[in-house]
C-alpha cells in the first residue's frame, strides 16, 4: 500500500502517475504544442470552486513533478483542511506547456480524492459523541484504492481491510459453498497464521450465535433494523467481550447514529468510494497569489 513518511512518495505511485500521464498524453499535448511557444513561462493558481475537505495535494505535487522537475509547486493548505469556495489551495510556476499537460491528471485525482475525504468526513460528523469508528470497504475504482483508502484517513475514517489478503471474510457465499458457518471458520483457522482475524458476515440471530460458537474474532451485522442491532450487540457482548461487531448495509447519513447507538464498534460503508460526488476545483493562468479567487 501506498505510505506517505516525511513527504516521501512510493516508488509504485509514481510508477503509476507515469501510466496515468501516458493515457492522457499519448503521443503529445497536441493542443498545448500547436499553440504554446516553448519558452512561454507562466504561474497557475489551483483554486476551489466549492467547499470541503482537500485531499490529493501531495499527489498533485508528484504529478507536476513527473511532467517537469524545473517546475516550482507551492502548496497553500494541508490535506485534511476544511477549505472554502474561492481559496487558493495550490501554486505551481515554470513552463506553461508543463502546466497545461499535468493539469488535468493532478485536478482529476484532488477532485475525487477531496470528494471521499469530504463525504468521509460528513460521517465522521454525523457520529459526534459515540464511540464508533467508521471504516471503508473494498469498493474502489481498480487501480486507486491505496489513494482512496487514503483519502478517507484524510476525511477522518478509518481503513477496512485492503485486499483479500489480509484478512479473513466470511460472506454468505462462502458459507454456501463451505456449507456453514463453522465449517468455514474451522478450514479457514487451520490455514491462517495465528496473527489473522477471521470475520463473519450474519443476517440473523441464529447465525450469530453460530458464528459465537465457533470463535469468529469479528461479527458484522449485516442490514439489520437499529433495534435488531441493539439486541444482537447485547447477545454478542454477554458471550464473548472479544469479539468486535460490526454493522453494514445501506447505511446512510440518515440512519448512521440510530445503527451507532446500538454499541457496535465499527460501522462499514461502501458508498464512502463507491458514491460521492467529486469537487470542483479548477486551475488558472497568470493569476494573482495567494488569498482567494471569486
Amino acid at each position: 500500500m501506498f505510505e506517505w513518511t516525511n513527504g516521501g512518495y512510493d516508488y509504485e505511485l509514481k510508477q503509476l502517475i507515469r501510466s496515468w500521464l501516458a493515457e492522457d498524453i499519448g503521443s503529445g499535448d497536441v493542443t498545448t504544442e500547436t499553440t504554446i511557444p516553448v519558452n512561454s513561462v507562466s504561474k497557475a493558481v489551483i483554486h476551489m470552486k466549492e467547499p470541503g475537505i482537500i485531499a490529493g495535494i501531495p499527489i498533485a505535487q508528484l504529478v507536476f513533478e513527473v511532467v517537469d522537475e524545473s517546475l516550482t509547486f507551492k502548496a497553500m493548505v494541508e490535506d485534511g483542511e476544511h477549505v472554502h469556495k474561492g481559496t487558493v489551495i495550490i501554486e505551481v510556476e515554470g513552463s506553461t506547456r508543463s502546466l497545461l499537460t499535468g493539469e488535468r491528471l493532478a485536478l482529476n485525482l484532488m477532485q475525487r480524492l477531496s470528494g471521499i475525504a469530504t463525504k468521509t468526513n460528513s460521517f465522521v460528523q454525523a457520529l459526534q459523541g459515540l464511540p464508533t469508528k467508521l471504516v471503508d470497504t473494498r469498493k474502489t475504482t481498480p487501480g486507486h484504492r491505496n489513494l482512496e483508502k487514503y483519502a478517507v484517513r484524510v476525511g477522518g475514517g478509518y481503513n477496512h481491510r485492503f485486499g483479500l489478503y489480509d484478512a479473513v471474510m466470511i460472506k454468505d457465499n462462502h458459507i454456501k459453498g463451505a456449507g456453514s458457518i463453522t465449517a468455514a471458520v474451522a478450514s479457514a483457522r487451520q490455514q491462517i497464521p495465528h496473527t489473522m482475524k477471521i470475520e463473519v458476515e450474519t443476517e440473523s440471530m441464529e447465525q450469530i450465535q453460530e458464528a459465537i460458537h465457533c470463535g469468529a474474532d469479528i461479527i458484522m451485522l449485516d442490514n439489520m433494523p437499529a433495534a435488531a442491532m441493539k439486541e444482537a450487540v447485547v447477545y454478542i457482548k454477554e458471550h464473548s467481550s472479544h469479539i468486535i461487531v460490526e454493522a453494514s448495509g445501506n447505511i446512510t447519513l440518515d440512519t448512521i447514529y440510530d445503527k451507532a447507538a446500538s454499541g457496535v464498534d465499527v460501522i462499514s460503508v461502501g458508498g464512502l468510494t463507491y458514491s460521492f460526488q467529486a469537487l470542483d476545483i479548477s486551475l488558472d493562468l497568470n493569476e494573482k497569489k495567494g488569498g482567494t479567487i471569486a
